[in-house]
């Protein structure tokens, strides 16, 4: 072999040697942010362990949420847990989120005491979920109240008369589908509907009446659908206190020697489920792995939401 050809490959063992470590590098760095990514996915889920008092926030408009109400019911039944503190900010949202939502802080309540504490807005259905708590506390210009329901969608009947375009729908019988934004509400249709939003209502109202002690001509005050401040809400009885977080310490305090003594500690809702690959990928290569949310509403239904 001569000098050329030995020098030749003795420069491509040096490139080769020079490429392999920093193949090596690339791969321990990956290797470790892929251990660190692992390690933050279970310790982001991870739930506060030791005495303390647990802090959820419900925040934005409420939906149903599986997730939300299970986290409750595991603070429900973890005795580490000693009390929860209930931070609401949130105008309302669908009859049944807001449903399932106070029966899964019911179900902590039976457990452990339970403070509401209010922040911009508790209103309509998240003050339907505050109601589900043992003592609710707001800021004096906090808006709740709001009691009622709403069946509501966009019709757009005479606009498609304008423009010529027709649907034709073949229908079981005349009430089936007659809330549709392709016609007008016939009056047997509307009467069917405002007859669902009155039952509903009828049950809201006995939520409100059993939680507050409200009857009579002091609970058709509160529940007519007007919204109130914090203040008029303590004069009318729909809240307890005015204040926040510290007066829900205080307040625990009160139910049990000690309580205000422990750490507050905030209960994350989970993230949406991922299976782990997508979650290790989306987390290495900065990518955005999540499903759409198929649990917003995508047509008409009840919402109890301040307007």
């Amino acid at each position: 072999m001569d000098a050329i050809t030995r020098d030749f490959y003795e420069e491509r063992r040096r490139k080769w040697r020079r490429s392999a470590f920093w193949r090596g590098v690339l791969a321990t760095v990956l290797l470790i942010a892929g251990s660190l990514a692992l390690a933050g996915w279970f310790l982001r889920d991870a739930h506060p362990v030791g005495p303390h008092i647990a802090r959820v926030e419900i925040w934005d408009v409420i939906y149903s949420d599986p997730w939300r109400d299970e986290m409750l019911v595991e603070i429900a039944e973890d005795d580490d847990a000693r009390a929860l503190i209930l931070n609401i900010d949130s105008p309302g949202g669908t009859v049944v989120g807001s449903e399932a939502l106070y029966l899964a802080i019911r179900q902590v309540a039976e457990a452990k005491p339970v403070v509401v504490t209010m922040d911009g807005a508790a209103a309509s259905g998240a003050y339907m979920a505050a109601i589900a708590g043992d003592h609710l506390i707001a800021r004096g210009n906090t808006i709740t109240g709001s009691i009622g329901v709403i069946f509501e969608y966009v019709n757009f009947a005479e606009l498609m008369d304008r423009v010529g375009v027709g649907v034709e729908t073949i229908r079981s019988s005349d009430l089936k589908a007659d809330a549709s934004p392709l016609r007008e509400l016939s009056p047997e249709g509307r009467a069917a509907e405002q007859a669902l939003v009155d039952e509903t209502q009828a049950w809201f109202r006995g939520l409100v009446a059993e939680a507050r002690g409200l009857e009579g001509a002091a609970l058709d005050a509160v529940t007519d659908g007007r919204t109130f401040t914090g203040r008029m809400a303590v004069e009318n009885g729909l809240i307890d206190a005015i204040g926040g977080e510290a007066e829900a310490l205080d307040w625990l305090e009160s139910v049990e020697e000690g309580l205000s003594e422990l750490p507050v500690e905030t209960w994350a809702l989970p993230e949406e489920e991922e299976t782990l690959l997508p979650r290790f990928l989306g987390a290495v290569l900065g990518l955005d792995t999540r499903l759409p949310d198929l649990s917003m509403p995508n047509g008409p239904r009840l919402m109890a939401i301040l307007k």
